[in-house]
């Protein structure tokens, strides 16, 4: 029987102002196998309640392989997770992305990667997670059409980001909910003209322009009140001087600098001013997307 393994990283979405655009990917990881068999599903390392035929890897899977006019048969899947779930660092997206990879790969690679995101994203919503998670790097996206339309951006190698990511979870829907229907125009003139400069700042390794371009509008300053302790950090860690925002829908709070001491100071003060605990994950960009580490092919989808 074949199999495959698939490497997925984790993913930041937002960057602040770029709200269901950006996306950048993150030195943590998913790796998912899936091996064919002749008939049923079983799926390991994880929580039982993410074991049946709902599970966004086997989806996915299920997904490409009608793309594809192939019958759906046995497999067994088995997720080795590193990207905490619930807490916006791309977990869903990495298990949408390996789903579609795999099936990809062991029916003989015939969907570009452009694709499997048209297919992920139409089960996602929103591209800003599935496209780095694919491509690597950072990435800006839209949909045109129906279909996702992505494009990646350089960045200074200087970068290093922080993920702050709480004991607490916070559901995407949840996080949706607490959002405005409408906007007023001053509010989104304020979120292109700092989401343009963040692109910017990132290319150029401007962190004193990436502070003040990284912030927004739209969306933090409602999800804010859905995470304890926000405000204290934010205050902190513009106090040290970094950018800052929420990761995705949150509730991981993202910091980036090029101030290599940055954990550190933080850790000096973190748990003094909060009431949670909050893990510190010292991270640095992706640049390689989504790919097989070992299985029917070493290629990754082009």
């Amino acid at each position: 029987m074949k199999r495959v393994t698939v490497r997925v990283p984790a993913t930041t979405a937002n960057l602040g102002p770029g709200f269901d655009a950006f996306g950048c990917a993150l030195s943590l990881y998913t790796d998912v196998t899936f091996e064919e068999t002749a008939e049923g599903l079983e799926i390991t390392g994880c929580d039982e309640a993410y074991t049946g035929p709902d599970n966004l890897a086997y989806t996915a899977y299920c997904a490409v392989l009608n793309t594809l006019s192939e019958e759906v048969r046995g497999v067994k899947i088995h997720i080795d997770a590193h990207i905490p779930i619930c807490r916006g660092l791309g977990s869903s997206a990495a298990l949408l992305v390996a789903g579609a990879m795999g099936a990809n790969v062991l029916h003989g690679s015939r969907l570009s990667t452009q694709g499997l995101l048209n297919i992920t994203n139409a089960m996602e919503g929103h591209p800003d997670n599935l496209a780095p998670a694919f491509y690597g790097g950072l990435t800006a996206s839209m949909v045109d059409g129906g279909l996702p339309v992505c494009v990646s951006f350089p960045l200074h190698p200087g970068w290093e980001f922080l993920a702050l990511v709480p004991e607490f979870s916070l559901s995407t829907s949840l996080a949706r909910s607490v959002l405005p229907e409408q906007v007023n125009r001053a509010d989104a003139i304020y979120n292109i003209s700092h989401g343009a400069l963040v692109l910017k700042a990132l290319e150029l390794g401007d962190e004193k322009l990436l502070r003040t371009a990284m912030q927004d509008r739209l969306h933090q300053k409602y999800r804010k009140s859905l995470i304890p302790d926000y405000e204290k950090i934010e205050a902190l860690v513009r106090t040290i001087g970094a950018g800052f925002c929420l990761s995705g829908a949150g509730p991981t709070l993202l910091c980036v600098t090029r101030n290599p001491g940055l954990e550190e100071k933080l850790a000096k003060k973190l748990d003094s001013i909060t009431d949670h605990s909050w893990q510190m994950l010292p991270l640095h960009v992706e640049f390689q997307g989504a790919h097989v580490l070992s299985g029917e092919s070493s290629e990754k989808t082009v």
